[in-house]
């Protein structure tokens, strides 16, 4: 690569965050933390910079599942230290951090595609049986892990035992690999959109690829470790508006999850509203599907309990999200209205944290 490329800001913001993170500054001040906060946003904006470059090197759906599985992991990585130095004040960190991820994704990401792409092209086109599979996917694994809790009976309280965590961590597994099996090979033309100017496309060297992918690491792994620094401001801020603490994972899953964010909604500018039901539904499948397991094996191993089942208002929230997505994505074409009607819901369930 020429040293004009490397100067670009998707290499040299990645860097100075990783700087500024290790220079100890972070919680030092609030201009110290103003500063953190616009390397984090830099690296956000590199990060999805360098997913698009291995998006356009290995294809459709490959790109969106790399950098679904990378915020994946990262997240995972967060949630169970978060939860071996919290103990058993941590308990519930695992499912208010899913759950929020999974509002904010199927609400937030998903709502505002589908606005900006109803707003700027009036309707958008997708294949139906890309969106079933996935819905039918989620919703399995939505019900298995936060709701069938609660009324199991082995285990007073929204608890599994230690033989039904096992099970249901084996069940995630299995329906998440089957869906990658069949999103990668046996169906794959379900999640692609044949491309009528396929000439246009810019194939980056294999050389620049193994870069942007480093970088793409380096970029998640900061904006993850930034958002863990920067979250005892986030704290005091919460705290200072009156707010409940619940609020604090709300805002760190949809920084943690700003990189799919930005590439969703590009995607959906550029008319290709299919990419962005691949990065949104994709990362929602993978959040759950992976985390839960994760999860569940380390709280077995350091016998740290864990409450998965969600209470009746979150229950309520969830299918009703749930409910509109899998209306909205029945026809296999988008309008604004859908939009207009998740970010409501999205609403809703941020107000509900706050004033519970």
């Amino acid at each position: 690569m020429k040293l004009k490329e490397l100067l670009h800001y998707t290499y040299i913001f990645p860097v100075l965050a990783v700087g500024y993170y290790f220079s100890g500054l972070m919680g030092t001040g609030v201009f110290y933390d103003v500063i953190a906060g616009l390397l984090l946003t830099g690296s956000v904006l590199s990060a999805v910079h360098h997913a698009e470059v291995v998006a356009h090197k290995v294809g459709e759906p490959f790109g969106t599942i790399i950098l679904a599985l990378c915020i994946t992991i990262i997240e995972v990585a967060l949630i169970i230290s978060l939860m071996v130095a919290g103990g058993d004040q941590a308990i519930t960190l695992a499912r208010d951090t899913v759950f929020a991820a999974v509002m904010i994704i199927l609400n937030g990401i998903l709502g505002i595609c589908i606005l900006v792409g109803g707003v700027k092209y009036h309707e958008q086109f997708f294949a139906r049986t890309s969106a079933t599979t996935y819905l039918v996917s989620i919703v399995s694994i939505l019900v298995l892990t936060l709701v069938l809790p609660n009324f199991t009976s082995s285990v007073n309280g929204p608890f599994y035992n230690e033989a039904q965590l096992i099970f249901i961590s084996i069940a995630c597994l299995v329906i998440y690999g089957v869906f990658l099996m069949v999103q990668t090979v046996r169906h794959r033309s379900y999640f692609i959109v044949p491309d009528e100017h396929p000439e246009e496309h810019y194939i980056p060297s294999l050389k620049k690829t193994l870069i942007s992918f480093g970088f793409l690491v380096v970029c998640l792994v900061i904006v993850v470790l930034m958002a863990k620094g920067l979250s005892g401001t986030i704290e005091g801020m919460v705290q200072s508006i009156g707010a409940p603490k619940s609020l604090v994972g709300v805002i760190i899953a949809g920084v943690v999850l700003l990189p799919e964010g930005v590439a969703a909604i590009r995607a959906a500018r550029n008319n290709q509203i299919q990419s962005s039901l691949n990065l949104a539904l994709g990362s929602a499948l993978a959040s759950i599907g992976l985390t839960i397991p994760a999860v569940s094996t380390v709280c077995i191993v350091y016998d740290i309990p864990l409450v998965l089942g969600l209470d009746k208002k979150d229950i309520i929230l969830l299918s009703l999200s749930v409910f509109i997505v899998m209306l909205s994505l029945s026809r296999g074409k988008t309008n604004i209205l859908y939009g207009t009607v998740l970010l409501v819901n999205l609403a809703a369930y941020i107000f509900t944290v706050i004033v519970p």
